[in-house]
């Protein structure tokens, strides 16, 4: 097995192998007992590492994490091959095919003037297919996947419905949605009736996320990047409270403000 293990290549062919390797008789007992319902989670945590290392613009931590990533993807796609479904070769052919048929600006003759035309073809090209496969869904929205993290998903059904031409006209039309829902958060919390409080936060929420979209910034960024210099400005006021040899239990909030401000 060492010799073999030994022989495998730094390549695309040679995780293929390992993977097959790992999930052997004579490989390791933890990765033949895994599921797909069991990888998903692994799935998931991943991706997100993906983003986390992008975020840090370090290179090596991006290739480290995309290979992460690939891995997952290769031993769930193995997972399903050995049940006969489909093996990894069939899932780079059915992207690969899939890619060349919804970019026929590319690979075709069709002709397009700007990346918003790009994206309006793409959804036609899309929902075509889905018909032709006869997946087509009872609701121009249900193709925005239901697993997606709250604010993702609302961008995108949003995204979705504007298709449809269900929309703002413009941009002070959603400032003028966003006030008059914080009004009513306002009038909501004076009531102190929770269900409605979190009706009302829902709508602002939702509204805000529209508002993004209007001004091209994708919500969940914005908030990762809010929440980073939060994060990074708190550290500061430990660090601060540290080297007079307090804690943050021994400050007061205004002297934690004082701090904050000071590195604003």
């Amino acid at each position: 097995m060492e010799k073999a293990v030994n022989s495998l290549p730094a390549s695309f062919e040679g995780l293929i192998a390992l993977v097959k390797i790992l999930r052997s008789d004579h490989g390791c007992p933890w990765d033949r007992e895994q599921t797909p319902e069991q990888i998903k989670t692994y799935l998931l945590e991943e991706a997100y590492e993906v983003l986390e290392a992008i975020e840090s613009g370090n290179p090596n931590e991006v290739c480290a994490e995309l290979g992460d990533l690939l891995f997952h993807i290769v031993f769930l796609a193995r997972i399903f091959g050995e049940a006969g479904d489909f093996n990894i070769r069939d899932v780079v052919k059915s992207i690969t095919e899939k890619m060349i048929r919804r970019h026929p600006h590319v690979f075709g003759q069709t002709q397009v003037s700007s990346s918003d035309e790009v994206r309006h073809r793409w959804h036609e090209i899309k929902m075509a297919e889905a018909k032709d496969e006869d997946t087509a869904q009872s609701s121009f929205l249900d193709s925005v996947p239901q697993k997606l993290p709250a604010l993702m998903q609302a961008y995108r059904i949003s995204e979705r419905a504007a298709k449809a031409g269900f929309d703002w006209p413009d941009v002070d039309s959603v400032l003028k949605k966003l006030d008059e829902k914080l009004s009513e958060l306002k009038a909501a919390l004076k009531t102190a009736n929770a269900e409605k409080l979190a009706e009302e936060l829902g709508g602002l929420l939702f509204t805000m996320v529209n508002l993004s979209r209007f001004m091209r910034v994708h919500p969940e960024a914005a908030l990762a990047q809010a929440i980073s210099k939060f994060v990074k400005r708190f550290k500061m006021i430990e660090q601060a409270l540290k080297q007079q040899g307090r804690t943050l239990e021994s400050a007061s909030l205004q002297e934690m403000d004082a701090i904050w401000e000071k590195y604003r």
